[in-house]
């Protein structure tokens, strides 16, 4: 018998796992795919604290950030770039109107002029009227730090008896729970029922499907989004995470229709990751090449060089979208013995370590770093009757 049982092994899921186990907890991570295999697969890979409105995201992005440096340094081998982020302002207004949240936010960084825009981006288009720079900003590779966390969360640093178990079984699908009364006590799987303390639905955009079953609402809803890849590239042509304000406004947007901004950054490979496009239409997959033509002119009106730069290839996703556009972290009073950690949209490999960490204090009775409050899984209304 497990103490912990996670379902889903994207990189929140590998997070919980990593950090319940160098708490001292046996861990069994269940997926009914590959590690990675959902959205985390299809991420860019963002860490971010500029994209964040102050308050409780951004309190665990911060937390977050600081995690994710801890384990480039104890774990590494998932390409942590600490590269910041710059966002850039078409107008004025809408510059000042940044460089307003940048100091609600109360983050590190810095308001750059229109004329301090090269030296921060040489390749940048004329005519932006400043930005702001975020050093705190980061990228990782989310496949491999899924992985790496999955593979080294019962190593011991230092501390070999503090460390518990982490074992993985993919290939199996949940279809159910075990129970004692209410209390949630294990899963049933395609493979047999599986023992368990506690469980954790770390299952990204379909937590909304694994709670139901378990007879639980729970508002998590795809929304896709597409991301262009450039040809390698000979020498680095953009230095920083780059993207228009708009992105911030979409981000928090509830708008169910499609919304695009720019984002564009470079990878150690070489290539050019260009987003971003925000959706609700279910799990549909197909290819919208006229979302395509619009990220790719975006990203040349940011970057006019990018104009000579063949795309490669494109890739699509589902983020977890929730109402509230928080994440779900914490225990279910509906159903004690089950936790959730979900609900992440676009921010989940930004947020994973945090998301895992918070679970892990909470799991071992220890006080957590953050309130869990504002996460809190029963914070939404009943589902509406058909």
């Amino acid at each position: 018998m497990s103490d912990v049982i996670v379902i889903g092994a994207g990189i929140v899921g590998a997070a919980c796992a990593y950090y319940a186990a160098r708490a001292g907890l046996d861990v069994t991570v269940v997926d009914r795919g590959p590690v990675a295999g959902g959205t985390t697969g299809a991420g860019e890979g963002n860490v971010l604290v500029s994209d964040k409105e102050p308050g409780p995201e951004l309190e665990l992005a911060v937390l977050s950030n600081g995690l994710w440096r801890s384990l480039a340094e104890h774990v590494g081998g998932f390409e942590h770039e600490p590269k910041g982020g710059l966002v850039v302002a078409e107008t004025a207004a809408v510059h000042e109107r940044l460089a307003e949240l940048a100091a609600e936010q109360g983050v590190e960084h810095t308001v750059v002029a229109a004329g301090d825009l090269r030296g921060y981006e040489p390749h940048l288009a004329d005519g932006l009227a400043g930005g702001v720079h975020y050093p705190q900003d980061a990228q990782v590779q989310p496949m491999l730090a899924a992985a790496r966390l999955l593979r080294h969360g019962a190593e011991a640093y230092g501390r070999p008896d503090l460390v518990g178990a982490l074992s993985l079984r993919t290939g199996v699908t949940v279809t159910g729970f075990t129970r004692d009364g209410d209390r949630v006590t294990g899963v049933r799987t395609t493979g047999g029922d599986i023992p368990g303390g506690a469980v954790v639905n770390a299952a990204g955009t379909w937590a909304g499907e694994v709670a139901a079953l378990a007879g639980l609402h729970l508002p998590v809803l795809p929304r896709r989004g597409f991301i262009l890849v450039t040809e390698p590239l000979s020498r680095p042509l953009i230095r920083h995470k780059v993207y228009t304000a708009a992105y911030v406004t979409n981000v928090a947007s509830d708008n169910a229709g499609l919304e695009t901004s720019a984002v564009v950054e470079g990878t150690p490979a070489g290539t050019v990751l260009i987003g971003a496009s925000r959706e609700r239409v279910g799990f549909d997959r197909t290819t919208s090449l006229p979302v395509l033509s619009r990220l790719a002119a975006q990203a040349v009106a940011l970057f006019p060089a990018l104009r000579e730069v063949r795309a490669i290839r494109s890739y699509c996703g589902f983020r977890p979208y929730c109402p509230d556009h928080l994440p779900v972290i914490g225990e279910d009073p509906r159903a004690p013995g089950l936790w959730h950690a979900c609900g992440h949209e676009g921010a989940g490999i930004g947020l994973a370590p945090a998301t895992g960490h918070l679970i892990a204090q909470a799991l071992t009775g220890a006080r957590t770093d953050l309130d869990l409050h504002p996460f809190r899984p029963d914070r939404f209304p009943a589902e509406e009757p058909a």
